[in-house]
């Protein structure tokens, strides 16, 4: 059985990421199983106020191929983990650029208010710097204080590299966007990227610098608050993971992210919004688990199995399992 997947081009040539099943030596693919819906991502929309070299997504100001998703859409979701009891304590709001949906503070105000955890992806630009959402960011700030968290992309400490990813006149407006936020009080983050052939130590401190420069609220050292992300591109063929890489690397399934977390999408022109496993998969049809929570959870065949992930993507191994990296 082969999978049609948008996989990258290094890993289609060396006929990688095809059999769900089986990797291209004849080995058994790794699966991971859900071990509990800790973090339920919701994409908000593909849209976004500008265009960056390697967006994985794609995100544009012209690419709707996600649609904005509703209110009333999140608040199903969020029924449901009510109601089944799941232990999702956090909500995640990922884009393209969420605060240009039209519905983002509804959707943020109705997660806080059920006691769950909230974090925002942003670039923290004109869209989050408009008076309305800064008006409504400050009064869930004080409903909810450190319970809704807002993590801004800074590709790099440095403006060249920042905007060699993002494009000109991009950096003064994020910087404006961390000082609002710092001098606000908001509980903070910072996601920074790793393609620039650095140290992660060097990076941290570069970071630092800054962070000391601006008087920004956010501890450079602490993993949680500087995240720096692994690189997804098709240039480099990456291996496959076996069931038997669990043993050879010093891993476990349950540290993956798909073993805690999934993600809502609305495709553009869909009746409604659909479960896949991880914010990195959003486009492809053969990773959709189900329309809700439930059905995920008991999604079985091709890519699943009970509701297990077979890490059939290069964005498995390049990312989560060789790269560490986690979206929460």
């Amino acid at each position: 059985m082969t999978i049609e997947l948008e996989r990258p081009a290094a890993s289609r040539r060396a006929g990688k990421f095809q059999d769900p099943d089986w990797t291209a030596t004849g080995e058994r693919r790794a699966t991971v199983p859900l071990a509990g819906l800790e973090t339920l991502w919701i994409n908000t929309g593909t849209l976004c106020n500008i265009t960056c070299r390697n967006c994985y997504i794609e995100s544009s100001p012209t690419n709707d191929r996600l649609a904005y998703i509703t209110a009333a859409e999140v608040a199903a979701y969020l029924d449901e983990i009510a109601e089944q009891r799941l232990p999702t304590r956090e909500i995640g709001f990922t884009g393209g650029e969420p605060f240009l949906n039209p519905e983002i503070l509804h959707m943020l105000r109705d997660s806080l208010g059920r006691g769950l955890r909230v974090l925002v992806l942003t670039n923290a630009m004109r869209p989050m710097q408009r008076p309305r959402i800064k008006a409504g960011l400050v009064a869930l700030l004080a409903a909810h204080g450190p319970r809704l968290k807002i993590r801004v992309s800074l590709d790099h400490y440095t403006k060249a590299l920042h905007e060699r990813e993002r494009g000109p006149r991009t950096w003064e407006k994020t910087l404006d966007g961390l000082d609002w936020l710092s001098a606000g009080g908001f509980n903070l983050a910072i996601a920074g990227r790793t393609c620039w052939g650095e140290e992660k130590a060097t990076s941290r401190s570069g970071y630092a610098a800054l962070i000391a420069e601006r008087g920004w609220a956010i501890e450079a050292g602490d993993r949680g608050q500087l995240i720096l992300l692994p690189e997804m591109d098709g240039y480099h063929d990456v291996p496959e993971i076996t069931a038997a890489c669990w043993g050879i690397l010093g891993k476990s399934p349950a540290g993956v992210m798909c073993a805690t977390s999934r993600m809502i999408v609305k495709r553009k022109g869909a009746a409604s919004p659909a479960v896949v496993p991880c914010t990195l998969l959003p486009y492809e049809p053969a990773f959709e688990m189900g329309r809700t929570l439930a059905e995920a959870a008991k999604a079985d065949g091709g890519l699943f199995t009970e509701g297990a992930v077979k890490l059939c993507h290069s964005h498995c191994a390049r990312f989560c399992v060789l790269g560490g990296g986690s979206c929460s």
